[in-house]
Protein backbone atom coordinates (compact mmCIF):
# COMPACT_ATOMS: atom_id res chain seq x y z
CA UNK A 1 0.00 0.00 0.00
CA UNK A 2 1.46 3.22 -1.23
CA UNK A 3 2.26 5.76 1.25
CA UNK A 4 1.19 9.01 1.21
CA UNK A 5 3.09 12.75 0.82
CA UNK A 6 2.41 16.59 1.21
CA UNK A 7 1.24 16.83 -1.99
CA UNK A 8 -2.19 14.12 -1.56
CA UNK A 9 -2.15 16.21 1.99
CA UNK A 10 -2.61 19.81 0.13
CA UNK A 11 -4.86 18.22 -2.66
CA UNK A 12 -7.21 16.79 0.05
CA UNK A 13 -7.04 20.50 1.84
CA UNK A 14 -7.44 22.61 -1.43
CA UNK A 15 -10.53 20.48 -2.56
CA UNK A 16 -12.10 19.93 0.32
CA UNK A 17 -11.97 23.94 0.89
CA UNK A 18 -13.48 24.67 -2.63
CA UNK A 19 -16.06 21.49 -2.29
CA UNK A 20 -17.31 23.54 0.91
CA UNK A 21 -16.82 26.79 0.04
CA UNK A 22 -19.03 26.43 -3.06
CA UNK A 23 -21.85 24.22 -1.33
CA UNK A 24 -21.51 26.84 1.66
CA UNK A 25 -21.66 30.18 -0.75
CA UNK A 26 -24.83 28.96 -2.75
CA UNK A 27 -26.71 28.24 0.26
CA UNK A 28 -26.58 31.00 1.82
CA UNK A 29 -27.17 33.17 -1.63
CA UNK A 30 -30.33 31.05 -2.37
CA UNK A 31 -31.36 31.33 1.69
CA UNK A 32 -34.58 33.26 1.64
CA UNK A 33 -32.82 35.55 3.52
CA UNK A 34 -30.85 36.54 0.25
CA UNK A 35 -33.14 35.55 -2.65
CA UNK A 36 -36.39 34.49 -0.89
CA UNK A 37 -36.02 31.07 -1.84
CA UNK A 38 -33.65 27.59 -1.27
CA UNK A 39 -33.47 26.35 -4.41
CA UNK A 40 -32.29 22.88 -3.73
CA UNK A 41 -32.31 21.93 -7.20
CA UNK A 42 -29.20 24.78 -8.32
CA UNK A 43 -27.72 23.91 -5.00
CA UNK A 44 -27.76 20.05 -5.90
CA UNK A 45 -26.20 21.00 -9.17
CA UNK A 46 -23.17 23.14 -7.81
CA UNK A 47 -22.57 19.74 -5.53
CA UNK A 48 -22.52 17.82 -8.90
CA UNK A 49 -20.75 20.03 -11.21
CA UNK A 50 -18.01 21.21 -8.11
CA UNK A 51 -17.40 17.64 -7.29
CA UNK A 52 -17.04 16.20 -10.51
CA UNK A 53 -14.43 18.96 -11.65
CA UNK A 54 -12.44 18.15 -8.32
CA UNK A 55 -12.41 14.22 -8.68
CA UNK A 56 -11.16 14.76 -11.60
CA UNK A 57 -8.46 17.39 -10.83
CA UNK A 58 -7.15 15.76 -7.80
CA UNK A 59 -7.54 12.05 -8.12
CA UNK A 60 -3.99 11.38 -9.22
CA UNK A 61 -2.61 13.20 -6.11
CA UNK A 62 -4.96 12.27 -3.55
CA UNK A 63 -7.64 10.17 -4.80
CA UNK A 64 -10.07 12.75 -4.27
CA UNK A 65 -11.71 11.44 -0.63
CA UNK A 66 -12.98 15.54 0.52
CA UNK A 67 -15.00 13.52 2.68
CA UNK A 68 -13.86 11.54 6.44
CA UNK A 69 -16.61 9.21 5.51
CA UNK A 70 -15.07 8.71 2.40
CA UNK A 71 -11.56 8.01 3.62
CA UNK A 72 -12.66 6.24 6.89
CA UNK A 73 -14.12 3.59 4.90
CA UNK A 74 -11.47 3.23 2.18
CA UNK A 75 -9.13 2.81 5.70
CA UNK A 76 -11.24 0.10 6.91
CA UNK A 77 -11.15 -1.96 3.32
CA UNK A 78 -7.46 -1.47 3.55
CA UNK A 79 -7.37 1.10 0.11
CA UNK A 80 -4.99 3.91 2.55
CA UNK A 81 -3.16 3.42 5.47
CA UNK A 82 -4.41 4.39 9.02
CA UNK A 83 -1.74 7.22 9.18
CA UNK A 84 -2.27 8.73 5.67
CA UNK A 85 -6.05 8.81 6.37
CA UNK A 86 -5.53 10.47 9.76
CA UNK A 87 -3.70 13.27 7.64
CA UNK A 88 -6.59 13.12 5.13
CA UNK A 89 -9.14 13.45 7.73
CA UNK A 90 -7.02 16.59 9.36
CA UNK A 91 -6.76 18.44 6.07
CA UNK A 92 -10.49 17.50 5.08
CA UNK A 93 -11.92 19.30 8.58
CA UNK A 94 -9.40 21.69 8.30
CA UNK A 95 -10.66 22.82 4.70
CA UNK A 96 -14.22 22.86 5.85
CA UNK A 97 -13.44 25.54 8.77
CA UNK A 98 -11.75 27.68 6.28
CA UNK A 99 -14.14 27.25 3.78
CA UNK A 100 -16.49 28.61 6.59
CA UNK A 101 -14.55 31.60 7.83
CA UNK A 102 -14.15 32.93 3.72
CA UNK A 103 -17.91 32.43 3.12
CA UNK A 104 -18.20 34.68 6.41
CA UNK A 105 -16.46 37.04 5.72
CA UNK A 106 -17.60 37.47 2.12
CA UNK A 107 -21.24 37.36 2.67
CA UNK A 108 -21.97 38.56 6.77
CA UNK A 109 -24.96 39.83 6.52
CA UNK A 110 -26.91 37.17 3.54
CA UNK A 111 -25.01 34.25 5.17
CA UNK A 112 -25.93 35.20 8.62
CA UNK A 113 -29.73 33.85 8.61
CA UNK A 114 -28.96 29.75 7.19
CA UNK A 115 -25.54 30.44 9.31
CA UNK A 116 -23.49 30.51 6.80
CA UNK A 117 -24.72 27.05 5.03
CA UNK A 118 -24.79 25.25 8.62
CA UNK A 119 -26.96 21.98 8.21
CA UNK A 120 -29.94 21.71 10.02
CA UNK A 121 -32.65 18.65 10.53
CA UNK A 122 -36.11 20.13 9.74
CA UNK A 123 -38.51 20.09 12.14
CA UNK A 124 -41.13 19.90 9.71
CA UNK A 125 -40.35 17.06 8.63
CA UNK A 126 -39.09 15.05 11.48
CA UNK A 127 -39.57 15.28 15.10
CA UNK A 128 -36.85 13.40 16.51
CA UNK A 129 -32.99 12.49 15.07
CA UNK A 130 -33.27 9.50 14.23
CA UNK A 131 -34.46 9.80 10.69
CA UNK A 132 -32.25 12.65 10.10
CA UNK A 133 -29.85 10.11 10.66
CA UNK A 134 -31.22 7.61 8.28
CA UNK A 135 -31.79 10.24 5.78
CA UNK A 136 -28.21 11.18 5.94
CA UNK A 137 -26.87 7.58 6.17
CA UNK A 138 -28.78 6.86 2.74
CA UNK A 139 -27.40 9.84 1.27
CA UNK A 140 -23.68 9.19 1.70
CA UNK A 141 -24.35 4.96 1.16
CA UNK A 142 -25.63 6.35 -2.30
CA UNK A 143 -22.33 8.66 -2.77
CA UNK A 144 -19.77 5.70 -1.37
CA UNK A 145 -22.07 3.02 -3.79
CA UNK A 146 -21.31 5.17 -6.71
CA UNK A 147 -17.00 5.65 -5.78
CA UNK A 148 -17.07 2.25 -5.28
CA UNK A 149 -18.80 0.90 -8.29
CA UNK A 150 -17.06 3.41 -11.30
CA UNK A 151 -13.84 3.81 -9.65
CA UNK A 152 -12.81 0.96 -7.31
CA UNK A 153 -14.66 -2.65 -9.34
CA UNK A 154 -12.51 -3.29 -12.11
CA UNK A 155 -15.09 -4.84 -14.73
CA UNK A 156 -16.62 -0.95 -13.47
CA UNK A 157 -14.41 1.10 -14.54
CA UNK A 158 -15.48 4.39 -16.68
CA UNK A 159 -13.61 7.08 -17.42
CA UNK A 160 -16.93 9.41 -16.98
CA UNK A 161 -16.22 8.52 -12.96
CA UNK A 162 -15.98 11.97 -11.65
CA UNK A 163 -19.11 12.59 -13.57
CA UNK A 164 -20.83 9.99 -11.80
CA UNK A 165 -19.82 10.22 -8.30
CA UNK A 166 -20.77 13.78 -8.59
CA UNK A 167 -24.01 13.26 -10.21
CA UNK A 168 -24.46 11.08 -7.13
CA UNK A 169 -23.99 13.72 -4.63
CA UNK A 170 -25.84 16.19 -6.12
CA UNK A 171 -29.04 14.08 -6.47
CA UNK A 172 -29.13 13.21 -3.34
CA UNK A 173 -28.71 16.94 -2.23
CA UNK A 174 -31.69 17.03 -4.13
CA UNK A 175 -33.63 14.90 -2.51
CA UNK A 176 -32.11 14.96 1.28
CA UNK A 177 -31.29 18.93 1.38
CA UNK A 178 -34.89 20.06 2.70
CA UNK A 179 -34.70 17.06 5.21
CA UNK A 180 -31.39 17.57 6.74
CA UNK A 181 -29.66 20.26 4.86
CA UNK A 182 -27.79 17.50 3.07
CA UNK A 183 -24.64 17.37 4.70
CA UNK A 184 -23.48 14.76 3.55
CA UNK A 185 -19.44 15.10 4.88
CA UNK A 186 -18.78 15.53 8.49
CA UNK A 187 -15.58 18.02 7.56
CA UNK A 188 -19.00 20.03 5.61
CA UNK A 189 -20.63 19.98 8.16
CA UNK A 190 -18.73 20.62 11.08
CA UNK A 191 -16.85 23.56 9.17
CA UNK A 192 -19.96 26.13 9.46
CA UNK A 193 -21.44 24.73 12.52
CA UNK A 194 -18.25 26.06 14.15
CA UNK A 195 -17.93 29.16 11.93
CA UNK A 196 -21.55 30.11 13.23
CA UNK A 197 -21.36 28.54 16.87
CA UNK A 198 -24.59 26.26 15.83
CA UNK A 199 -24.11 23.25 16.42
CA UNK A 200 -27.25 21.41 17.22
CA UNK A 201 -28.40 20.69 20.91
CA UNK A 202 -27.61 17.68 22.63
CA UNK A 203 -25.82 15.17 20.67
CA UNK A 204 -27.48 15.90 17.47
CA UNK A 205 -24.69 16.77 15.25
CA UNK A 206 -22.72 14.05 16.70
CA UNK A 207 -25.24 11.40 15.58
CA UNK A 208 -26.72 13.04 12.48
CA UNK A 209 -23.99 15.02 10.95
CA UNK A 210 -20.77 12.77 11.96
CA UNK A 211 -22.02 9.33 12.53
CA UNK A 212 -24.48 9.34 10.04
CA UNK A 213 -22.31 9.41 7.12
CA UNK A 214 -19.83 7.14 8.45
CA UNK A 215 -22.00 4.71 8.97
CA UNK A 216 -23.97 5.34 5.44
CA UNK A 217 -20.06 5.42 3.76
CA UNK A 218 -19.14 1.85 5.73
CA UNK A 219 -22.42 -0.26 4.93
CA UNK A 220 -21.41 0.92 1.35
CA UNK A 221 -18.12 -0.56 1.73
CA UNK A 222 -18.98 -3.27 3.09
CA UNK A 223 -21.71 -4.12 0.64
CA UNK A 224 -20.14 -3.34 -2.50
CA UNK A 225 -17.21 -5.46 -0.93
CA UNK A 226 -19.77 -8.20 -0.41
CA UNK A 227 -21.15 -8.44 -3.75
CA UNK A 228 -17.78 -8.04 -5.94
CA UNK A 229 -15.30 -9.43 -3.82
CA UNK A 230 -11.79 -8.35 -3.03
CA UNK A 231 -10.29 -9.72 -6.24
CA UNK A 232 -12.94 -7.60 -8.21
CA UNK A 233 -10.98 -4.78 -6.91
CA UNK A 234 -8.10 -2.50 -7.83
CA UNK A 235 -4.93 -2.94 -5.60
CA UNK A 236 -5.32 0.38 -4.41
CA UNK A 237 -8.42 2.99 -5.18
CA UNK A 238 -6.70 6.00 -4.62
CA UNK A 239 -4.98 6.67 -7.22
CA UNK A 240 -5.42 7.55 -11.46
CA UNK A 241 -4.25 4.87 -13.61
CA UNK A 242 -1.24 5.41 -16.68
CA UNK A 243 -3.42 3.11 -19.48
CA UNK A 244 -6.38 4.78 -19.72
CA UNK A 245 -6.08 7.17 -23.37
CA UNK A 246 -8.68 9.38 -21.63
CA UNK A 247 -6.10 10.77 -18.91
CA UNK A 248 -8.99 10.17 -16.20
CA UNK A 249 -6.47 7.12 -14.38
CA UNK A 250 -3.22 6.32 -14.06
CA UNK A 251 -1.56 2.49 -13.70
CA UNK A 252 -2.78 0.28 -11.61
CA UNK A 253 -5.03 2.32 -9.35
CA UNK A 254 -8.33 4.20 -9.62
CA UNK A 255 -9.68 7.80 -8.94
CA UNK A 256 -12.64 8.04 -6.10
CA UNK A 257 -13.98 10.48 -4.75
CA UNK A 258 -14.59 12.46 -1.91
CA UNK A 259 -17.34 13.71 -2.08
CA UNK A 260 -19.14 14.26 -1.36
CA UNK A 261 -18.93 14.72 -0.90
CA UNK A 262 -21.30 17.21 1.02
Amino acid sequence: MEQKGWPAYVAELVGTFLLVFFILLVVSLTSKAALGVTDWAVIGLVHFLVLALLVAAFAGASGSHFNPAVTITLAVLKKIRGADAGVYILMQFAGGILAALVVKALIVDEGKSVNYGATLVSKQFFQSDFPGFVAEGIGTFTLMLAIYGTAIVVRNRSVIAPILIGGALGGAVMCIGPLTGAGLNPARAFGPALVANAFAGGGTFLFVYILGPIVGALLAGITMRAIYGPDEEMPEAIEPPGDDPSGVFVEETVIVDGPAAT
